[in-house]
């Protein structure tokens, strides 16, 4: 009869267990799905700003179209991506590429330059572009929280019996982590 107390203990012990860190791996799955959420609505801004900046420069004689045709291939590339975060973070980093591109170009154009819309658009996309980086940063936490959560033992023990699965980096392509060259 002591036995089945003990068992019994045992038992309760180890469902509290089971319930605790589950309920702490939904959180951290809940919380990666927000910080996705989060880089969703800086994107979908972006998206939105995009052709207003494109618009302004066309209005310059001078420019470069193909420049803003690589811009414009990039934000539909990005909007339309609807695989996993390794290849939505290629796509939105081939439209940072192409929007560093338009600025480079735009350097070339005082008038443009000097254009009021034009900097108040480079000033939204410049802010923008740093939130992006903020969500990004804040996704990937959370996603290594849920990771070191779903492989640490014994927790990664519920976690394969409850399906809980790692969740992937938002990362930089391989061309972006190259040096800047500045030439004069």
């Amino acid at each position: 009869m002591p036995y089945s107390w003990i068992a019994i203990g045992v038992g309760a012990v180890l469902l509290i267990w089971i319930v605790v860190v589950f309920n702490s791996l939904v959180r951290k799955r809940n919380r990666v799905k927000n910080a996705w959420s989060d880089i969703d609505v800086q994107l979908k801004r972006r998206y939105d700003l995009v052709p207003n900046l494109v618009e302004t420069v066309k209005g310059y004689k001078g420019y470069e179209a193909s420049v803003l045709e690589n811009v414009t291939k990039a934000r539909t590339s990005a909007m339309n991506q609807g695989g996993g975060v390794a290849g939505r973070a290629q796509a939105e980093n081939m439209l940072s590429g192409a929007l560093k591109s338009l600025f480079a170009v735009a350097e070339n154009y005082p008038q443009l330059r000097a254009s009021e819309n034009f900097q108040k658009l480079q000033d939204q996309l410049s802010s923008l572009e740093n939130d992006i980086q903020s969500a990004r940063r804040y996704y990937n936490a959370a996603a290594r929280e849920l990771n070191n959560a779903v492989q640490v033992f014994p927790a990664s023990i519920v976690a394969g019996v409850f399906g809980f699965k790692q969740s992937e980096f938002f990362g930089t392509d391989e061309s972006e982590r190259g040096a800047v060259k500045v030439s004069f």
